[in-house]
């Protein structure tokens, strides 16, 4: 089921938008337990890394029912549509769009019949291959008229060819044709087929499936429950359920989880190359990151910062929130006293009315306004955790010198943004990327500010505590750990 009434919101952000992550997904298998609430509880946790849309799958064993829509978790999602969703297996998934449409067709967990029952997948990340695969996906499509025409005879909701134009409605089509004894076996045949980065969660109407490439670019986490077991992109979403962190997916392994308990399999060698702005933006601070809690990290990464770039300053201060704990750390291992120097609005992110040019004139004040009483006069250094394209650091240098402070110094706590992301990162076009065409010097002169000071890739790396070669730093070194088309059309997930 579906409910398509939704509308497409709009975010506040008129000068710059933070880079932004694909997906949160989430999945439970716990017979007994009301399901469908676990995984809002755990869609609400992640709801930082996708907020357009929100949808949750739920099986009772012989239908698998899906609800979604456009909008935030609590926008989407009432008490009597969690009532409608009744079994013991559900996958969740909050979106935001990298380079597919924000539209209710791309909405996921999506919905497609295989030769062995119903499968609902979610995803997060980005495929390299999508040309390939929808080659595949044409050169089957005969025989996936006759698998459809089968299928819709017994389950007349189900549907093979997608109404989406993201990788995991090709990834949800090529199931109802891939060959194989059972889904499992089907999975591990399509799981080799398939380039780039993604963390699946998807199910058919007995078992959860749970897999990550074999670069495991996206985290994704395994936990137990007193009755059943709970996968989810970060492990905050663990803790909000009450399910105990067992592990992290391996690159390249497929899990499956029904009655009979949890397996796992290998679908490809392990090529670690996991994604480190998880560690600097995307991943909450509350969560753990192979072994590593992402605040630690960058409280860490703050004092690298210090280290690296020191500074005669009054106060310290963070563009709230992603700043803070670099911030903190900035501010301990400098001496620095640490302070609120800017005062965030926590109810401005998603709404319906659009902004007048006034307010838009107004830009950053929508989300952050100064304590001028705490920055009057002082010599500020404003830590922050990346520039993208400069716009939102321009317009709080600005704000800033119009409350009083006497010396701004900017200092970021990850190295300059030169390339562009193709594993589920949603960052501006590389002609856009204020670092990629202005030296250091020249974006702190274009910033306003009195300096400016970004991170060593070698000292955000230390800051993570995980070896340089098992992690992506694509967007900051240009170096792909898997082969991209450069030329991406309109595809992600």
């Amino acid at each position: 089921m579906a409910r398509g009434d939704g509308q497409l919101t709009h975010e506040i952000d008129p000068l710059d938008r933070g880079p932004q992550d694909a997906c949160g997904v989430f999945g439970v298998w716990a017979p007994g337990e009301e399901i469908a609430k676990l995984t809002y509880f755990g869609l609400y946790a992640l709801q930082h890394r996708g907020q357009e849309s929100a949808g949750i799958a739920a099986s009772n064993g012989s239908q698998i029912l899906v609800y979604r829509d456009m909008g935030l978790v609590s926008q989407v999602f009432h008490e009597r549509d969690l009532e409608l969703l009744q079994g013991h297996i559900a996958v969740g998934h909050t979106r935001y769009s990298t380079t597919g449409s924000p539209s209710f067709e791309n909405a996921q967990p999506t919905l497609g019949p295989t030769p062995f029952g119903t499968v609902a997948l979610a995803h997060n990340g980005n495929l390299t291959n999508f040309d390939e695969l929808e080659q595949l996906a044409d050169s089957r499509r005969d025989h996936a008229n006759k698998v459809v025409a089968e299928a819709t005879k017994k389950r007349s909701r189900t549907r093979a060819f997608r109404d989406s134009s993201n990788d995991t409605s090709l990834v949800t089509e090529l199931f109802a044709t891939e060959p194989g004894e059972d889904l499992t076996d089907a999975a591990l045949k399509l799981l080799c087929e398939v380039d780039g980065a993604f963390s699946l969660v998807f199910m058919d109407e007995n078992t959860l499936y749970a897999a990550r490439d074999p670069q495991g670019v996206r985290p994704l986490s395994l936990g137990r429950l007193s009755n059943g077991w709970v996968v989810a992109s970060e492990t905050a979403a663990l803790d909000i359920v009450g399910a105990s962190h067992v592990r992290d997916v391996e690159p390249g392994e497929l899990i499956a989880i029904d009655e009979d308990g949890l397996r796992s399999f290998r679908f490809a060698e392990a090529k670690p190359a996991r994604c480190v702005f998880e560690y600097v933006y995307l991943a909450r601070p509350d969560s753990v990151l192979d072994g590593q809690i992402v605040h630690g990290a960058r409280t860490e990464m703050g004092r690298k910062l210090a280290q690296e770039f020191p500074v005669d300053a009054d106060l310290v201060i963070a563009t709230p929130e992603s700043g803070t704990p670099a911030a903190v750390g900035y501010a301990e291992e400098s001496g620095i006293p640490f302070g609120q120097g800017l005062m965030k609005n926590a109810y401005v992110g998603r709404t319906f009315i659009q902004p007048s040019q006034t307010l838009r004139e107004l830009g950053i004040r929508l989300k952050l306004n100064p304590i001028r009483e705490n920055i009057e006069g002082k010599r500020l250094v404003v830590v922050d955790d990346s520039i993208v394209r400069g716009n939102t650091q321009r317009a709080l240098v600005r704000m800033l010198r119009e409350a009083g402070a006497k010396e701004i110094h900017i200092r970021i706590s990850s190295p300059p943004v030169k390339w562009p992301c193709y594993y589920g990162i949603d960052f501006a076009t590389r002609a856009e990327l204020i670092a990629n065409g202005l030296s250091t010097e020249e974006i702190c002169t274009s910033l306003g500010a009195d300096s400016l000071g970004y991170i060593s890739l070698d000292g955000m790396i230390e800051a993570t505590k995980q070896e340089r070669s098992q992690l992506c730093t694509a967007c900051f070194s240009g170096e792909y750990p898997i082969p991209v088309n450069t030329t991406p059309a309109d595809k992600g997930c």
